[in-house]
């Protein structure tokens, strides 16, 4: 069996381990995984070579075993994402087992340092894939900024809630080599999404969020004063209209209240005169209308005032 086939075994033979099993059980789970002694730096290099030139899966398991507490160490590290440390644990395991398959002992260093990475690099995954139902970001960039935007606000002090000072995001920025929008973005989204059903207060007495939320439409008054409004108009300009006859109502008629306009080209063919003749009857009739419209809007207002204040 190939070196993939021993390790694929591996992962399925340590889930049934206690130390696999039950990372969701606590103080159980720690003291599971404290009874693995730490390994001197000859052990682990011996037990490393095995699996890797061998596939010893007893060798495999005891280097695992015994690094179990530095997934649980970097898994308490993002408890701040409000994801189970369960969870967080589990694919801190999984890193772990990853880091066994591609560590090599000859090159020198410890495998708790090789496996630091592998562990970090599956937690962040998860956290990046379950943090959110809407993906945080795709670039390098922006999921640096996701795991550093607390530690930089730590550091210049900007612990309150909402938003952030134009000089703080500024600052964040330019240290992680964000633009401003991204550092403003993450930050709204690292606030977390609430719901409009949640108490505003713990003792639950001043109801909920959604009992202060702001009805941006319009108000029933409003419609109707709108409404009326655009009936005074829409009568005035059909009775300013009348004062308009035969051929200055039909011109006015075609080339201002028409869906499609006729040209003055057109006009100027059907009524047998010259375009600028047209135009001139067009300018006419709508000075006629206009003033027409304007004193009956006058004259309407005051009574339609008085009703809208009745009612």
């Amino acid at each position: 069996m190939d070196i993939e086939g021993q390790f694929a075994g591996l992962a399925v033979r340590s889930q049934r381990q206690p130390a696999f099993v039950r990372p969701g059980r606590g103080k159980g789970y720690l003291s599971d995984i404290g009874r693995f002694a730490m390994l001197e730096r000859d052990r682990e290099f011996e037990l490393a070579k095995r699996w890797r030139e061998f596939g010893d899966r007893a060798a495999a398991d005891e280097l695992v075993t015994s690094h179990l507490r530095l997934a649980v160490k970097i898994a308490m590290g993002y408890r701040g994402y409000g994801l189970p440390v369960s969870e967080m644990i589990s694919e801190g395991n999984i890193g772990l087992m990853q880091a066994l398959n591609r560590f090599d002992p000859e090159k020198g260093f410890r495998f708790a340092t090789y496996a630091i990475w592998w562990i970090r690099a599956c937690i962040q995954d998860y956290i990046l894939r379950s943090w959110s139902l809407v993906k945080i970001g795709t670039t390098a960039n922006q999921k640096r900024l996701f795991f550093k935007l607390r530690s930089a606000k730590s550091r210049i002090a900007a612990l309150e809630s909402g938003d952030l000072h134009p000089d703080q995001v500024a600052s964040i920025a330019q240290s992680l080599d964000v633009s401003d929008q991204d550092v403003i973005d993450m930050n709204r989204r690292l606030g977390g999404d609430k719901s409009i059903n949640a108490p505003i207060r713990d003792d639950g007495e001043t109801g909920e969020w959604q009992d202060h939320l702001v009805d941006q439409s319009p108000s029933p008054e409003a419609i109707v004063v709108e409404q009326d409004e655009t009936d005074r108009r829409r009568k005035a300009l059909i009775a300013a209209i009348d004062v308009l006859e035969g051929r200055e109502r039909s011109i006015f008629e075609a080339r201002l209240l028409a869906d499609n306009p006729p040209t003055l080209e057109e006009l100027s063919t059907k009524f047998k005169v010259s375009r600028e003749r047209i135009r001139q009857l067009e300018t006419r009739a709508f000075e006629k209308v206009r003033k027409a419209a304007k004193a009956r809007a006058a004259s309407s207002a005051p009574a339609t005032m008085l009703a809208v204040s009745c009612a």
